[in-house]
């Protein structure tokens, strides 16, 4: 049984990730490589029980291939399918529904479109114009945040004090489709490693040098416990097993800020050596899990369930069948920790 890889300007977690897989898989004879690809045949089969996936999101016939991979059995992290669906505005109206603490948002028009759309003006007829920025601005508070809808890694990101900041950097955003979100003036802020939807690690990060600090002692209980219970919620309602989420805390509230990354940065020289080991042990694990025991099926979504909107998930294939839904995860007990890897007060359960 073999685990695929799929990586792209990585160079310290790929190897290490193998490694591990092979030592924890002998026993079961499974086995970890990077894929190769060249030409997929849509009749399949895939050689891979599972296969991990950090850089589709950026070769799009990765995505297309993996797609295919999931036709024929594979188990991909994440669904490449949601991934492709997915954006940042959508999560945040989700979570606000579920009841995370979510910045003000809206979602603006782009400035300009890629050259090769043949765009004429009746294009845009459904369009305001002009825009009422003051308005948008009065709804999110100043100073605000002008970001992406889809994207990361700090890419296009500005901080704006009133509409003639907020216009210059509009100007400059195109072809990208923004949001504008209330600022959060955080007392702290944490980076969440999660695995496999519920097993969460909370950090200590520092925006401004953009670096993780290893100190278990950051948050109280009471807080790690509420940043556990909504990364928990975020995860099982998007269906990420691989994930960053951010939250910005202000006096108390974790707001959840940024919680599309499922390609997190996973570099010894930028997590710390002792959040990577730790990052490989849990991936090799929750793969091995997944060639062991996981469902056929892929993982999907269950915010429509979660909202009472839609049925439970969990269909497998069959005419028929669908595996019992799991209920939301319950707050986590204060003061418990997950080996000596989070905050205090921050474990989770390793399985979800």
């Amino acid at each position: 049984m073999k685990i695929g890889l799929m990586v792209g300007r990585e160079y310290s977690f790929p190897p290490a990730f193998i490694e591990r897989v092979d030592q924890l898989g002998a026993k079961d004879g499974i086995t970890a490589e990077m894929v190769s690809l060249g030409g997929t045949r849509m009749e399949g089969p895939s050689p891979y029980r599972v296969i991990v996936d950090r850089i589709s999101h950026e070769v799009e016939y990765y995505r297309g291939a993996l797609k295919n991979a999931v036709l024929h059995g594979t188990y991909v992290i994440n669904n490449p399918f949601w991934w492709t669906a997915d954006d940042k505005f959508f999560n945040y109206a989700v979570m606000a529904k579920l009841g995370c603490a979510i910045p003000r948002t809206v979602l603006i028009p782009q400035k300009g479109y890629p050259q090769d759309i043949d765009l004429a003006p009746e294009s845009l007829r459904n369009l305001q114009f002009p825009i009422d920025w003051d308005a948008l601005l009065d709804y999110v508070g100043r100073p605000a945040i002008l970001k992406p809808y889809s994207g990361g890694g700090w890419k296009h990101v500005y901080k704006v004090n009133d509409t003639r900041e907020l216009l210059a950097a509009y100007d400059r955003t195109a072809p990208y489709c923004m949001t504008l979100q209330q600022f959060i003036d955080f007392d702290q802020y944490v980076r969440c490693f999660t695995f496999g939807k519920t097993d969460i690690t909370p950090v200590a990060y520092d925006v401004k040098e953009r670096r993780y600090l290893v100190d278990h002692n950051y948050l109280s209980s009471e807080t790690g416990s509420r940043v556990v219970r909504d990364a928990q919620t975020i995860n099982l309602a998007l269906g990420y097993e691989m994930n960053t989420i951010e939250f910005a805390i202000k006096d108390g509230v974790p707001y959840a800020i940024d919680y599309l990354n499922p390609a997190p940065d996973f570099e010894r020289d930028r997590i710390t050596p002792f959040y990577f080991d730790m990052v490989v042990e849990k991936m090799a694990n929750l793969v091995l899990d997944r060639a062991r025991n996981g469902d056929p099926s892929q993982c999907w979504p269950r915010w429509e369930e979660m909202l009472g909107i839609g049925p439970a998930s969990g269909f497998t294939g069959a005419p028929g069948t669908a595996a019992p839904a799991t209920p939301s995860p319950k707050p986590v007990a204060p003061g418990t920790s997950a080996g000596g890897t989070a905050p205090a007060g921050t474990a989770a359960p390793g399985r979800d």
